[in-house]
């Protein structure tokens, strides 16, 4: 039965144009491979998927037709995109959890695995590459997977502007230019300033981009140096409860206007990497990099003033001063029929962490809410950590290639309070690991690849879920410990030629001593182990290009993410009792079962490119205990783009988009275990932009 089909496909299969087109991937690799060849799920976003899928702002725009993740608009800028992959993330409360973030080899991750990617200038973005699965645990302090976006190199002296146009108030300008300079050095320069108004009251929100890159090339030596600064001032329209929604989910819950809920966020950095190429022997590269930089972040919240009263409560405001820093070195060996890589790295970061009450008295003694009162927390807050890596692939046969690799290190993590009026808060927790992968890729036919992979993973618990005891009282949760994974994927991958692409992946992944909810009150969550989760699941990307002129893609992503053990958990109103048990077999919050992407696009050089778009999800638990869910819903896109030649080599880029074009009602992400029920956060309504985009060489 095999035979003929493996005999089928590789007539299919046959054809020049499959290894030109393919992309080149470097994340979870030894050395640059194609994505064809990789063994194990990575997907790939290139340029022009991004240019045309809106204005370059949030990776949501394009990241839904890579399978097996979920990239969620809040429709908020005060609160981060809402990433998972595989169900790792989903439970996140405020930033990226679970996955681990690179922009050009710098983490966006900290060390304690929380991240944001709000500072990622993504239209200077070459592409992005997507890695699900067991070969994630070569990255350290994540279960998920990596996601990776790589700048465009400087290839030539040229400028580029932009204007975006849109529904809400949206006004966008970029400009970036670059050049080669003589003797091998080149320098790119990019700003961006973004204005929303948003769709929902208090919503506003603004943001400012600039970046610079230096680089040096030589004949065997390539230095690159980059610096950034972002900054972004947000309103905060909060979720909304069930009865709220349902009435009017474009409206704001009144309590973001009487406690005046925002935030407002700095961040600086610079980065180098060098590396050198050797002429002979089997050592063949060195790379090194280093980073530092400083991120600041100052929330106010909408907590009650009687909850603020409280001696052992840390106020409405958190205002933090974070700085980081890290390096990394790598060598890279290849013989014959094996290579191999090795290295180590470290990562450091320190949180000035401060509470204050969201409230001031005035002559009257009434309180005034939205402003920086009283202190009432300080501590240091701090995560390491230390590791070493080393990665082999081995061709032992003529169709044959083993991967196998590890990571082991250590993460330390610890709170130094220096309120003291209400008890010492402090502690610290050390937890080492060593993650093993293995990998094994077989070509069953010209065009067919067949993989399998199973490693362990690691993932600590964050700094903010340390800050509070289980029972949710200030306090370092010293009882909290990481979880842990057994993961296995086994996939396919079919070219044929650059007609018709097809990869799939099915996946199962056992978790002990899953980190989830303890209890959500007051304006803060506590966290703990809560035994034994399983997920399984299975992810299809596809492409088809009937004619030249014609394109269609799709994805499709099936997960079943459960509890295997029953805990006690106290999230989400109503709340019967605080020791509420959340019964084995409910689903993971903040999961779906289904989601899937689909796209078709004609293209033609007089009349431009014309596509829709297709984007669906499935119910989504809000809570633990599932007693509430977001409605599965589907939208619809229109778009038409041109590029016009005009005179010395410039061009003008044009994109007309239509979201949501019959203007559904839906939640576009969960605020998953809000303690005030406040769980649903509206997605966008029917929106259009102009974006006009002209570029050339000078």
């Amino acid at each position: 039965m095999l035979a003929p089909l493996l005999a089928a496909l590789a007539g299919l299969a046959c054809g020049p144009l499959a290894a030109q087109t393919e992309t080149i991937v470097v994340t979870g690799s030894v050395a640059e491979r194609l994505a064809f060849d990789a063994p194990y799920a990575i997907g790939v976003v290139g340029t022009e998927d991004l240019r045309r899928a809106g204005p370059m702002i949030n990776l949501s725009e394009v990241m839904t037709r890579v399978p097996g993740l979920v990239v969620a608009n809040r429709g908020n800028y005060a609160q981060d995109l809402q990433i998972s992959s595989r169900g790792f993330g989903a439970r996140a409360g405020f930033g990226v959890r679970g996955l681990r973030l690179l922009a050009d080899g710098i983490p966006a991750s900290g060390p304690d695995g929380q991240g944001q990617v709000s500072h990622i200038d993504l239209a200077g973005a070459e592409r992005i590459e997507v890695l699900r699965g067991p070969f994630s645990a070569l990255y350290g302090n994540s279960s998920g997977g990596v996601i990776s976006v790589f700048s465009a190199p400087v290839r030539r002296a040229e400028a580029e502007a932009g204007l975006d146009l849109g529904s809400d108030g949206l006004r966008q300008w970029r400009a970036a230019v670059q050049t080669p300079l003589a003797g091998g050095w080149e320098i790119r320069a990019a700003g961006s300033a973004m204005d929303w108004q948003g769709y929902r009251p208090h919503g506003e929100a603004e943001r400012r981009l600039a970046s610079l890159r230096v680089g040096w090339r030589g004949a065997t030596d390539t230095v690159i140096a980059s610096a950034g600064h972002y900054e972004q001032p947000a309103d905060d329209p909060l979720g909304l409860k069930r009865a709220d929604f349902d009435a009017d989910p474009r409206q704001t819950a009144p309590e973001a206007l009487t406690y005046d809920t925002r935030k407002r966020s700095t961040q600086d950095q610079l980065g180098v990497n060098w590396r050198h190429r050797f002429a002979d022997g089997a050592l063949r590269e060195f790379e090194a990099s280093a980073y530092a930089g400083q991120r600041s972040v100052t929330q106010w919240l909408a907590i009650s003033r009687t909850t603020q009263d409280n001696p052992r409560h840390g106020g409405g405001v958190a205002d933090v001063d974070r700085d980081y820093r890290g390096a990394q070195a790598q060598w890279r060996w290849a013989w014959e029929a094996v290579d191999l890589l090795a290295g180590a790295a470290i990562e450091d970061q320190r949180d000035d962490r401060r509470g204050h009450e969201n409230y001031l008295l005035d002559g009257a003694g009434n309180p005034v809410y939205g402003v920086i009162g009283d202190l009432r927390r300080d501590e240091i807050d701090r995560a390491r950590t230390r590791d070493l890596f080393t990665q082999a692939e081995w061709r032992f046969a003529s169709r044959w290639v083993a991967s196998a690799g590890l990571r082991a290190g250590r993460v330390t993590l610890s709170a130094d309070d220096r309120y003291l009026s209400n008890g010492d808060d402090s502690g610290n927790l050390s937890f080492g690991y060593a993650n093993p992968v293995l990998g094994l890729r077989w070509q069953a036919a010209p065009g067919l690849n067949l993989h399998a992979s199973a490693a362990r993973g690691f993932e600590a618990p964050t700094l903010g879920e340390l800050a509070y005891r289980p029972d949710g009282t200030s306090g370092f949760n010293a009882a909290l410990q990481p979880q842990k994974s057994r993961q296995l994927e086994l996939g396919a991958k079919w070219r044929a030629g650059d007609t018709l692409d097809l990869d799939v992946a099915l996946f199962e992944t056992r978790v002990d001593d899953e980190i989830g909810i303890a209890s959500n009150a007051g304006g803060r969550a506590s966290y703990q182990n809560v035994g034994r989760t399983l997920r399984r699941g299975a992810e299809l990307a596809a492409g088809w290009r009937p004619a030249p002129a014609w394109r269609t893609r799709g994805a499709l992503t099936l997960l079943d993410a459960r509890y295997r053990d029953d805990f006690r958990s106290c999230s989400g109103i109503p709340c019967p009792a605080p020791d509420t048990t959340v019964p084995a077999g409910q689903r993971i919050a903040g999961t779906r079962r289904a989601s899937a992407f689909a796209e078709a696009s004609w293209r033609s050089a007089a009349l431009g490119e014309w596509g829709v778009e297709w984007r669906a999800a499935g119910r989504t638990a809000a809570n633990d205990r599932n007693s509430d869910f977001a409605a599965g819903h589907a939208l619809a896109a229109l778009r038409w783009s041109h590029t016009l030649a005009v005179a010395d080599g410039q061009r003008l880029e044009l994109l007309v988009r239509v979201d949501n074009v019959f203007d559904r009602d839906h939640a576009g992400s969960l605020i998953v275990n809000d303690a005030n029920g406040r769980f649903f956060e509206t997605g966008a309504p029917r929106s259009a932009l102009l974006a006009l985009r002209w570029g050339g060489a000078i």
